[in-house]
């Protein structure tokens, strides 16, 4: 099962290598990361997916939370999370199927961001499926190139998943 796993760290160099490598050394493959700051520019968030069961997860996240800079582990795997991931995706485009295109990607409300003579590159925002089923329906056309950024995950609702001002402030 994946596990989706958010961890807030102070915003230091060298941590991300830190968590990557721990990972690393217990043979757990990362299936995607993302980093980046919060409403707190002295604190970072990592998402991470990793595929495992219950037991695999539990490890992980206690030796996680031992290291140096980890304010705090969640796995929010079972909660109820807005989930989004960006794609480009450049594909072969020409007079012939420009407009084929255009509507694929006017249907997942994505959006081209860069248009040449013979390729057209597509910007979409969404969860792993609504980026799965353009990929799938934009294949035939030819994808010349493809990068993503990872899941991004937050949990909804007004709980708070940051740690308070004052605590980090303490630690």
């Amino acid at each position: 099962m994946k596990h989706t796993i958010s961890i807030q760290v102070y915003n230091h160099s060298g941590v991300l290598a830190r968590v990557a490598g721990l990972f690393s050394r217990r043979g757990y493959n990362i299936e995607s990361i993302a980093v980046g700051v919060t409403e707190d520019p002295d604190i970072s968030r990592m998402t991470i997916v990793v595929e495992g069961d219950e037991h695999i997860v539990e490890q992980i996240t206690k030796n996680v939370h031992k290291l140096i800079d980890v304010l705090k582990v969640s796995d929010i795997s079972q909660e109820d999370t807005v989930d989004r991931e960006l794609a480009l995706i450049k594909v072969a485009a020409d007079t012939s199927n420009r407009s084929d295109i255009l509507q694929i990607v006017d249907i997942f409300r994505a959006h081209i961001v860069d248009v040449s003579e013979k390729s057209v590159v597509v910007e979409i925002v969404g969860d792993e499926q609504k980026l799965e089923a353009i990929i799938q329906l934009l294949r035939p056309y030819g994808i010349k190139e493809l990068t993503r950024t990872g899941k991004i995950s937050m949990v909804r609702g007004s709980k708070p998943q940051s740690i308070p001002s004052r605590r980090i402030a303490s630690a």
